[in-house]
């Protein structure tokens, strides 16, 4: 009986998985280890389109909450203000907490500095507006122009890592699995961005009406992460790997995406508590300011829940 009412109790959530990604992998392990339906909810995870559909389908009804960056989320914000009205969505749950790009050579280049990138032709990564917000700030705290770096004409990484396999491109900007792809081909890691600390790259997102009704649905979400979280970083990388790969990576060897999973906890990609803090949403912030993304000075309290984002242990159900 008890079994039963656990089952009927479940409350259906729509999960929008803004895209396919090694940096993404505790979403992936919290959906494989049950951990979400130990805390009473189904979720349906439906692959996103695009990322930019996934904000809208959120504020369009399509789904309940998205994984994905504060980065669109400030964006709606900012169009919100320029309109006069009030933006929908907020983020809550630090899941990935720092930057999972990094640049990859065609030459080693152990003593990297951004003033090497004058000398170079670099494909900058264009899926997403984030890399290159981020790196044009890199730039520009390290006294570079940004207008002065020398970009390949704009593709895909996907499309950018053929070319650099062909020999036409210096240096590429891209995440996993890519960086490992190209590593193995012959290319040299550069710089892993993720040295520049807690940026708040990647939390869970929703409309506030949502997260407001929902509260206790919102708060066992988190508690699901946090406990995908800390099982990252109990398990080591090949039992990480062993565990998601097949379900979201099969095209990945085991040994191939363990290194990825040792390469991202090595560099604390991967955060040990949801909670975020102002002072990384700060940095992320800055960077969209500095490159033109946004306009506006958003506060911190308008785009994230606080309150949400700290796990609550004790169920009051």
């Amino acid at each position: 009986m008890q079994g039963l009412i656990s089952i009927m109790v479940k409350k259906h959530i729509r999960m929008y998985e803004n895209l396919r990604a090694c940096s993404y992998t505790p979403f992936y392990l919290a959906q494989i280890e049950g951990f979400f339906e130990q805390e009473e909810i189904q979720v349906s995870l439906v692959l996103s389109s695009s990322p930019s559909e996934t904000a809208q389908g959120l504020i369009e009804g399509r789904a309940d909450v998205s994984f994905g960056g504060p980065m669109r989320v400030m964006l709606h914000h900012n169009e919100a203000i320029k309109r006069n009205r009030t933006c929908p969505l907020i983020c809550f749950a630090q899941v990935v907490a720092r930057d999972p790009f990094m640049l990859i050579g065609r030459e080693p280049n152990n003593n990297f500095q951004f003033t090497d990138l004058l000398n170079s032709t670099i494909a900058v990564a264009i899926d997403v507006p984030t890399p290159w917000m981020t790196l044009q700030d890199d730039l520009s705290r390290a006294g570079i122009d940004p207008a002065t770096i020398k970009k390949s004409p704009e593709a895909s990484m996907r499309e950018n890592s053929e070319l650099f396999k062909k020999g036409q491109i210096d240096v590429v900007q891209v995440f996993e699995p890519y960086a490992q792809e190209l590593i193995e081909a012959g290319g040299h890691l550069w710089h892993r961005f993720s040295c520049r600390g807690d940026i708040a790259f990647t939390t869970f997102y929703s409309k506030k009406s949502f997260t407001t009704e929902n509260r206790k649905t919102c708060q066992s979400l988190v508690r699901a992460m946090a406990k995908a979280l800390k099982m990252v970083h109990t398990i080591s990388s090949r039992e990480l790997a062993e565990i998601v790969g097949p379900h979201f990576f099969p095209e990945l060897s085991p040994r191939t995406y363990a290194s990825i999973i040792e390469g991202y906890k090595l560099s604390n990609l991967w955060p040990k508590t949801t909670t975020l803090l102002p002072s990384a949403f700060v940095k992320l912030k800055g960077a969209l300011l500095s490159g033109g993304l946004i306009e506006h000075d958003i506060p911190y309290e308008n785009v994230i829940d606080e309150e949400l984002s700290v796990p609550q242990y004790t169920r009051n159900d």
